[in-house]
């Protein structure tokens, strides 16, 4: 639905297109209910967008599936989208310090002392992280003693070597896309827990950037979105929702919508930004103020071969110190040309957000030479998209709290308003995050609605 001024009475408002909202959508309607999609782009996916580089098509936000990630697969299947697996045949690289070292596994090539070490710290993440309540980790009898520090002082305090310092910090920043001093231990710890481990979160043979899809993850909401009976109406920004004793009036830049309830299914500092007529409480208004996006800035880049595969390399690569940190070998299957995906993300996203893609794509160029050798100076593509300029999303991959707001604020993190529920991945309980954790929230809130006794609009 693109023309006409929207004025529209619907048994659930969803605020969203991404795929919690268009999965929760589905849902609903599974359940007999009526619905409307809104949603402020003027196309489906939210933090999943397709794009182009060198005439292949890509996907310029999320792509990865774990084995682990039943939903999320179960979901391509039934629309025909396959799974393949990420290329890891070959050597990786790994730049520390300003040197290169080739590692024969996933794992990186660290001195000796350094790679114990960390083993046993990972080890000791993964044990604390198991012990937190799934659902409520602000409950967790050290809480409070874990949310009062950042992971950045946890590193200091509790790792000796440089190297394992380092590794733990690159990891943060390509997990969260923020730097270790920006998060809070026992939001690290609960996201470690909703990944099944440290080791899974990172890994990519058997671990969650084990496979991408064909076609590109992006279609996997096209197609769901093909399949719901209710409306989407996009360039629909939500400015404001009004809570009344029978329902809601959600108020877009298109016109109007009448509900019983709705579904905000959006990331929290997105949400912030609704008015909401009737005040929300306290805890959760804090709560989405205190939840900023991570900043990063996904890129592409293409060339005549995957030569690196000629030099027995992977194309994984990762360093602590260049601004793009991190590789994968994105090459066609038909390797008809090599293709480089890769990201800036934490503080270096943040500077080279206002920098242009001229200084981005020369630090893309640094980093692949840096990597694979002097080949890598010739591109015959780039193309990045900055999810720091996305006025929709603000940033991504996901939300992070910063010390002290998940004991405090993070009950309202589901907890509905009244007649307003919240979605998207921020909200799951397991894998945060990711699309599996937006399809859970989904899943999730479509339950609740379906509890209430209420949610038929008379009128309809």
């Amino acid at each position: 639905m693109n023309e006409g001024a929207l004025d529209k009475t619907v048994d659930v408002a969803v605020v969203g297109a991404g795929m919690a909202g268009i999965k929760a959508a589905l849902e609903l309607e599974a359940r007999g209910f009526s619905g409307c999609l809104l949603e402020a782009r003027d196309r489906v996916g939210g933090r999943l967008k397709p794009g182009h580089v060198a005439g292949h098509k890509i996907d310029k936000g999320g792509q990865w599936v774990g084995p682990q990630q039943k939903l999320l697969l179960a979901e391509a299947a039934a629309y025909g989208v396959e799974k393949y697996n990420q290329h890891t045949a070959g050597r990786s690289v790994m730049h520390f310090n300003g040197v290169s070292k080739i590692s024969t596994g996933e794992m990186p090539r660290l001195p000796l002392v350094s790679l114990l070490e960390l083993q046993r710290v990972v080890s000791r993440l993964d044990a604390l992280a198991f012990t937190l309540p799934p659902d409520t980790p602000w409950t967790a009898r050290n809480a409070e003693t874990l949310d009062s520090q950042t992971f950045e002082s946890w590193i200091r305090a509790n790792v000796w070597t440089h190297a394992a310092r380092e590794f733990l910090r690159v990891a943060t920043r390509s997990v969260f896309c923020c730097e270790p001093k920006h998060v809070s231990l026992l939001f690290v710890l609960d996201y470690v827990r909703g990944g099944e481990g440290l080791d899974v979160l990172l890994g990519v043979s058997g671990g969650a950037q084990e496979a991408k899809f064909r076609g590109g993850a992006h279609q996997i909401t096209e197609k769901m979105a093909l399949r719901l009976a209710a409306p989407i109406v996009y360039d629909a920004p939500v400015r404001s929702i009004l809570q009344h004793d029978d329902g809601v009036a959600v108020t877009t830049d298109r016109g109007v919508v009448r509900a019983a309830r709705v579904v905000v299914a959006t990331p929290p500092a997105l949400a912030s930004r609704i008015d909401y007529a009737n005040a929300l409480p306290a805890r959760r208004d804090h709560l989405m103020q205190r939840m900023p996006m991570g900043t990063v800035i996904k890129v592409h880049i293409a060339y005549e071969t995957p030569f690196w595969r000629d030099q027995g390399l992977s194309g994984m690569a990762v360093s602590d110190t260049l601004a793009c940190n991190v590789l994968f070998d994105q090459s066609p299957e038909d390797l008809s040309c090599g293709i480089l995906v890769g990201f800036f993300d934490a503080d270096a996203a943040a500077e080279f957000s206002s920098q242009g893609d001229n200084a981005r794509r020369s630090a893309v160029i640094e980093a692949a030479t840096a990597f694979f050798g002097a080949q890598a100076g010739a591109p015959i593509d780039y193309v990045d998209n900055d999810w720091l300029a996305e006025e929709w999303s603000r940033g991504c991959y996901v939300a992070h709290m910063a010390p002290g707001v998940l004991t405090t604020f993070g009950s309202a993190l589901r907890e509905a308003c009244g007649r307003i529920h919240w979605a998207g991945t921020e909200t799951a309980t397991q894998w945060q995050g990711y699309m599996e954790g937006a399809l859970q929230s989904a899943i999730r809130v479509a339950e609740e609605i379906a509890a209430h006794h209420d949610v038929r609009m008379a009128g309809e």
